[in-house]
């Protein structure tokens, strides 16, 4: 396998994640050495992703029948944390005749003074697969195709990596998991955390999108998905999506003020960007609070006309 893998996922499912990058304080201790070592390792975000996906790639030949990641070379993703806002200047008082001769605080000592900028801040996001794996292959063993999971996986496998996952807890003492993961299309509930002002990085390649990859404050985020339940809950109690909307501000209520969410399409992005779902599920939203059916129907057809073709393609042959 070459490092083009990333690049041409021919044949493999779409899948996108949502993430959540944390300041290095919000993890114990006694892991964050190993953060900073497995960021500082990584060349470039391509070669995460790519490292990733060979890796999985690997575990489907592996000999022995387990397909489950030891978490030996568990992967990191990093980003600057996003800037400060800007403070508003204070007024200094103006300097009297008979102090002329004085250097003013704001004069060139200042500059001297700024010259050497601290390094940016980063946020770190673990890749987690043993953590992630275990609870996948809960969920397929509870799902209707739970027979044929139990199969496809062994049971002396599957004790092997609960072993696995509780090393796990115990040495880092959690058990917060920072990515979740979507095959054939991205659930509605996510593109409510996101508007389409955030900062956004287009991914391409051979004249084709790798990828696109969106970025908010987990503050905004919190608050956009608040209201969206807030409104769904008076309008529309029994939709699925206020459901999936409460999970999801849980979720994000475990992490540290001072992180960022990210959204990533993966090789979906190819057949919908540009793409307004975030407007959409937010107009749709409004609509349904001020009782505009017709509005909430209409945003509902856009995102329907835009994502099932996607989620169809699970089940093409």
């Amino acid at each position: 396998m070459t490092g083009n893998i990333y690049r041409g996922q021919a044949g493999l499912p779409f899948s996108s994640a949502l993430r959540i990058y944390e300041p290095l304080s919000a993890f114990p201790e006694e892991q964050r050495a190993a953060l900073r070592a497995a960021g500082a390792r990584s060349a470039s975000r391509a070669a995460v992703e790519n490292a990733e996906l060979q890796a999985s790639l690997g575990r489907i030949t592996r000999p022995g029948g387990d397909p489950f990641p030891t978490g030996r070379t568990d992967l990191v993703r990093v980003i600057p944390a996003p800037p400060e806002p800007e403070q508003p200047r204070t007024q200094k008082p103006a300097v009297g005749p008979d102090e002329a001769g004085t250097p003013d605080a704001g004069g060139p000592g200042d500059a001297v003074a700024g010259a050497d900028s601290p390094e940016p801040a980063l946020l770190y996001c673990p890749s987690q697969l043993v953590l992630r794996a275990g609870l996948a292959a809960n969920a397929l063993m509870e799902g209707i195709h739970g027979p044929l999971a139990q199969l496809l996986i062994p049971e002396e496998q599957r004790d092997k990596h609960q072993e696995r996952i509780d090393l796990v807890k115990a040495r880092e003492g959690t058990s917060r998991v920072h990515t979740r993961a979507s095959t054939w299309g991205i659930p509605f509930s996510w593109f409510s955390l996101f508007k389409e002002s955030d900062r956004q990085d287009v991914v391409e390649s051979g004249g084709r999108i790798i990828t696109v990859r969106v970025w908010a404050p987990i503050g905004e985020a919190l608050e956009r998905v608040r209201y969206a339940v807030a409104n769904l809950a008076l309008a529309a109690p029994d939709l699925d999506m206020l459901d999936d909307m409460t999970q999801l501000t849980e979720w994000l209520e475990l992490f540290h003020p001072g992180s960022v969410v990210e959204l990533d399409y993966g090789a979906v992005a190819d057949k919908v960007y540009p793409d307004d779902s975030p407007m959409d599920v937010r107009l749709g939203i409004e609509c349904l609070a001020e009782g505009d059916m017709t509005g909430a129907a209409a945003a509902y057809r856009r995102l329907a006309s835009r994502w099932i073709p996607i989620r169809q393609l699970a089940r093409a042959s």
